[in-house]
């Protein structure tokens, strides 16, 4: 028996579009009951109006980095449907900035980094207290930006390194538990993230996955106990995130000036290292 079963309670933040959304009508497939979390109420609208169960669906207009909301929301998520079984923090935000810039700092932790606190704080005391068989799951969502750091974003690929870390930590908390934990890491997703979103309405570039094929790809490695979901894309295969990966942690290892994927002085060497290296 997985978490994705009928009757078992699904909340989902930044559920209203993209990834979340393709999370939720996975999890409605399966008979589940979904709370969706998002900060669009337009967005919400259309999204419970396109799973069409208002028995099973219930929307919350939440903002996930502030702290307080997360006490309400708890409460009536749980008064509506009862304890949350799939647990899946997916909110985030892509904004642009640079030095000099408190306020792209602060609006891009709030919601990617704090947002994923305040959630783990007002829920994970309820699955380690937890009773019985029945399986329950948290989903947090990260980014290979997260792992492999690429230059240009510094909030961004703080906040989704942080939260890598933050799930790891979580998952050896919780290893003795009913509750397993994953970190999805899309590739390239047309979501509102990935230049797609609510309204677009030209096609999909043929690089980039469907928001559904992430939520495939994550239901299939969770039932294989994965708890890395590194997902490829149409441009960019396992293997190819794996020789990023490790050559990014090569950076510390071999005492290299951080970043040297980016940097020109180390093209040769990176691209004949790539062609070489096998997995």
């Amino acid at each position: 028996m997985t978490v994705f079963h009928a009757n078992a309670t699904a909340l989902i933040t930044g559920g209203a579009s993209g990834i979340g959304f393709a999370v939720a009508q996975l999890c409605r497939f399966h008979g589940m009951r979904v709370a969706l979390v998002d900060r669009n109420a337009d967005t919400l609208a259309a999204a419970a109006k396109e799973l069409s169960s208002p028995e099973n669906v219930s929307t919350h207009n939440v903002d996930v980095s502030q702290a307080a909301q997360w006490t309400t929301l708890k409460a009536d998520v749980e008064k509506k449907f009862g304890a949350v079984d799939f647990f899946m923090l997916n909110a985030g935000v892509g904004v642009r900035g640079t030095w000099g810039e408190p306020e792209y700092f602060q609006k891009v932790m709030d919601t990617n980094l704090f947002g994923v606190i305040n959630g783990l704080n007002a829920f994970v005391p309820t699955f380690t207290a937890r009773s019985g068989d029945n399986p329950s799951a948290i989903v947090i969502t990260g980014s290979k930006q997260g792992i492999t750091n690429p230059p240009g974003n510094a909030a961004y690929n703080a906040s989704k390194a942080a939260v890598k870390v933050l799930a790891e930590h979580l998952s050896w908390d919780l290893r003795n538990t009913k509750t397993s934990v994953h970190l999805l890491v899309p590739g390239w997703t047309f979501t509102s993230l990935g230049g797609g979103g609510p309204g677009w309405t030209g096609p999909k570039p043929a690089g980039a996955w469907a928001p559904e094929q992430v939520a495939e790809y994550m239901y299939k490695k969770m039932s294989e106990g994965k708890f890395y979901i590194i997902c490829p894309d149409n441009d960019v295969t396992e293997e190819m995130d794996k020789k990023r990966m490790l050559w990014t942690a090569g950076d510390v290892v071999n005492e290299r000036p951080p970043l040297t994927r980016w940097r020109p002085e180390f093209k040769e060497e990176v691209e004949k290292w790539m062609n070489e290296q096998k997995l």
